[in-house]
């Protein structure tokens, strides 16, 4: 599904972000991305959404190279794509339905549409009875909760999350990694950046670890390889 051959990334200040990175990500996978901060692990990821391109090499997605993908196919791309962050990144006055639903209005989507989706994926993820409320009226792990309903809405083959329990209590980053499983068994592929050293290792799915924007490690049912 996801290819990345001989990639380096090297910004306009000479960081070296990655470099002659190859990797290969099965359709289906549940893959944690893993390293110090810095290591490479968001250059990685915004390479995969197309919001970075290579200095070098190549990175394909469903065998399209995304450099030579051209920038009014970039949209579509990107609904293909559910993105879930640390720190939300919801609309503060929008409702839990409307942020929601917003995902599907920048596509075009019909109210008719937008009507019959939203509830479902609220449902999906346990805020069925949180739609009217505002982000703010929200728990940490209710509004992580919304950002997944956001990204999972356009039905996408990928999710990419960005320290998606970050700001979670142990017992919230469960729930949600429960949640992600859930998705993942649905046929979802998932790459996770994660400092969670007790998830990683209590998942057991495949880990990919970078240091100094290479991989140093990638070994099926892994664990996080870290002093915690």
């Amino acid at each position: 599904m996801i290819q990345l051959y001989n990639v380096s990334k090297i910004y306009d200040n000479g960081v070296k972000a990655l470099n002659d990175v190859t990797l290969h990500i099965r359709k289906g996978e549940f893959i944690f991305l893993v390293g110090p901060s810095g290591a490479g692990k968001s250059t990685l990821t915004k390479l995969i959404c197309r919001e970075e391109l290579p200095s070098r090499g190549q990175v394909v997605i469903n065998g399209r190279s995304l450099a030579r993908m051209r920038k009014r196919d970039v949209p579509y791309l990107r609904r293909k794509i559910g993105m879930v962050f640390q720190d939300f990144r919801l609309i503060t006055n929008k409702t839990v339905f409307e942020n929601v639903a917003f995902a599907l209005e920048i596509t075009g989507a019909s109210n008719k549409d937008i009507k019959r989706a939203v509830p479902a994926v609220l449902r999906m993820v346990g805020l069925e009875k949180k739609a009217k409320m505002l982000p703010a009226q929200l728990s940490g792990g209710e509004q992580q909760r919304t950002c997944v309903a956001r990204a999972i809405v356009n039905n996408p083959v990928l999710i990419l999350a960005d320290e998606p329990t970050g700001n979670l209590d142990p017992e919230t980053s469960w729930d949600l990694m429960k949640l992600f499983m859930d998705i993942n068994r649905r046929g979802t592929t998932i790459v996770m950046s994660t400092h969670a050293w007790d998830i990683v290792d209590s998942m057991k799915k495949r880990v990919v670890a970078l240091g100094d924007g290479v991989i140093t490690r990638d070994e099926e049912s892994g664990a996080y390889g870290y002093e915690s």
